[in-house]
């Protein structure tokens, strides 16, 4: 992990403390008033970054693919994007990227298929269920629930488990 990532990461476990502060705050109206705050101001990027995009989308298809690519391979920068729904990659695409770096031979990972933002996955061992259910969280935290298949027993992974468990 990079500094950077460090202090990213402190600064989201300092944001959901402040998060916990207000949902206990007594005052229904203050509450309110700050989750009003907070939609504005995630409003307010998701409006600058789609403007951003559009910038970037005037300087030509090589530089934009090079761009788009990059945002999409940065952890931090995929994350807020997701967030926004503005990620360059659908559900499918980051998915299969992801089971790509984890295959060491054929049929060690296999997709099955997505439908309904449940993303179904075969894997050929019990050792490979951690890192590829790891690796899809990490991918596609937006999925709706991912369910591993083979190695052992079907598992489905809740969208609150994955939501909880996802890089931030």
């Amino acid at each position: 992990m990079s500094a950077a990532d460090g202090e990213v990461g402190r600064r989201l476990r300092e944001l959901e403390t402040l998060v916990g502060e207000v949902e206990r705050l007594g005052d229904a109206a203050a509450r309110d008033k700050t989750r009003a705050i907070v939609r504005a101001v995630l409003d307010l990027h998701a409006a600058g970054l789609e403007r951003l995009f559009a910038v970037v989308a005037t300087r030509g298809e090589p530089i934009e693919r090079a761009i788009l690519d990059g945002c999409a391979a940065d952890p931090l920068v995929a994350s807020l994007l997701l967030l926004h729904g503005l990620h360059p990659l659908g559900l499918e695409a980051r998915v299969r990227a992801a089971l790509d770096e984890l295959r060491a031979a054929p049929g060690d990972v296999e997709l099955i298929g997505i439908a309904d933002g449940v993303v179904r996955v075969r894997v050929a061992s019990a050792a490979l269920r951690t890192s590829v259910e790891a690796a899809l969280v990490e991918a596609a935290p937006d999925a709706a629930a991912i369910e591993l298949e083979g190695g052992a027993p079907a598992a489905l992974v809740s969208a609150e488990r994955l939501r909880a468990s996802a890089p931030r």
